[in-house]
């Protein structure tokens, strides 16, 4: 006799009990749907704002406006167009040289600046926070109006030295122009980066210090062997953002003309510069479209190869 006969138990009553389906508790479900209702929102408008936009673009790349014909379907003609343009590889060619220059430039400044209020040496450390940080503060377009006031020749500080020294000089003639750029940008980004710096440094263990001290370490050492390998996880994502940045410059391009003539600033001076002028002057959605998307191809190739790169050398320290 078994042992389900003998003690009037059931077969299904000795089941294991990890074989027993238990139904989930209803708190949990309560707190899952809290969950996904709190998610939703975010899910819309991120779905709205940035999945709906790009399905979007690229359905309009397959297409291409003809006086006969009207929108027309063309495929990837778009595409093989886009990259038979030089156009559009000069202004890539040239948002390529701004960053490998302006980047770099930037961010030493902007990690210098960490650094020295960081030492504790400087006076009114919040105040010069702040005073560095203002510039990111101010709108682009404002921004570019008020360098362009400035370094003017007819109106500006260059126009007044050009006056009273007898002498030439043109920060926005066409072969100084894109330096004039970037002196506007690095103004513009110094002091956000040097905040992700500073918070960088912040974090730092102060018994690193105290341990440095001990052993006598000068301030340049302290540097050297902990101020600066704490700082590049921040500096892989500075660079990240400064490459998206610059990849996506238009405001200062797009308002210089305006302002100053022969410049040098052409329809495809930057690649959304030239993306804008075909899609709202030249009536070529279809085509803009294909080159916004190429672009952030580009843009995310480039930001993920970075990212890769960083991690692959804090993961050898």
């Amino acid at each position: 006799m078994d042992l389900a006969r003998r003690f009037d138990v059931t077969p299904s009553a000795m089941a294991p009990p990890d074989e027993e389906r238990h139904p989930a508790p209803a708190g949990k479900r309560r707190k899952s749907r809290a969950g996904l209702a709190f998610i939703a929102p975010f899910g819309a408008l991120f779905a709205l704002v940035f999945i709906v936009p790009i399905l979007y673009a690229a359905y309009l790349s397959l297409f291409q406006d003809k006086l006969v014909g009207g929108t027309t379907f063309v495929g990837f003609a778009n595409y093989g167009k886009l990259f038979r343009d030089p156009q559009f590889w000069d202004g890539v060619g040239r948002v390529v040289r701004f960053t490998l220059v302006q980047v770099p430039i930037m961010l030493f400044f902007s990690m210098a600046l960490a650094l020295a209020l960081d030492s504790m040496r400087v006076h009114g450390t919040r105040f010069m926070r702040a005073t560095i940080f203002l510039p990111y503060a101010v709108p682009a377009i404002v921004s570019t109006l008020m360098w362009g006031f400035l370094l003017g020749v007819k109106y500006g500080l260059f126009g007044s030295l050009n006056r009273a020294l007898g002498t030439d000089i043109d920060p926005f003639a066409p072969g100084t122009t894109l330096i004039s750029i970037g002196l506007m940008v690095t103004w513009a980004f110094t002091g956000f980066n040097m905040l992700i710096f500073y918070a960088a440094l912040k974090a730092v263990p102060r018994e690193l210090y105290e341990a440095a001290a001990i052993d006598g370490a000068n301030e340049f050492q302290v540097v050297r062997a902990i101020k600066l390998p704490a700082l590049r996880g921040s500096l892989v994502v500075t660079i990240i953002f400064s490459i998206i940045g610059t990849f996506q410059m238009f405001n200062e391009p797009q308002i210089l003309p305006t302002m100053v003539a022969g410049s040098g600033v052409t329809t495809f001076y930057t690649p959304n510069l030239y993306a804008y002028n075909l899609a709202f002057t030249g009536s070529q959605q279809g085509y803009a479209a294909a080159l916004a998307l190429v672009m952030a191809a580009i843009t995310i190739a480039v930001a993920y190869a970075v990212q890769i790169r960083g991690l692959r050398n804090a993961s050898h320290q």
